[in-house]
């Protein structure tokens, strides 16, 4: 185990306000990182898909940096721009 993820754990069990808010905000975390990610592979800039979007730089950074309530038609749109397929998994 990484002293990242030894440190996320004890800190879990000592501080009950950062437990309670740690996994939902890192599965936003996580997905807006994927979407960056995906976008930076395909060589594609903010602004760029910003326009093929139709919204502004500033959606996508906030996409990119916060991940809440992101519309499932816009992670479609999103992936397709990408030239990815959009899977999501139930586990």
């Amino acid at each position: 185990m990484s002293d990242l993820k030894k440190y996320i754990n004890k800190r879990k069990v000592t501080d009950t306000d950062f437990a309670k808010g740690f996994d939902s905000g890192y599965e936003e975390f996580k997905i807006g990182e994927v979407l960056k990610q995906a976008r930076i592979e395909a060589g594609i800039t903010q602004e760029d898909l910003a326009i093929q979007l139709h919204t502004k730089k500033s959606a996508i950074s906030r996409i990119e940096n916060h991940a809440q309530d992101i519309k499932l038609s816009t992670l479609q749109n999103f992936a397709r721009i990408m030239g990815k397929e959009l899977k999501i998994e139930l586990i």
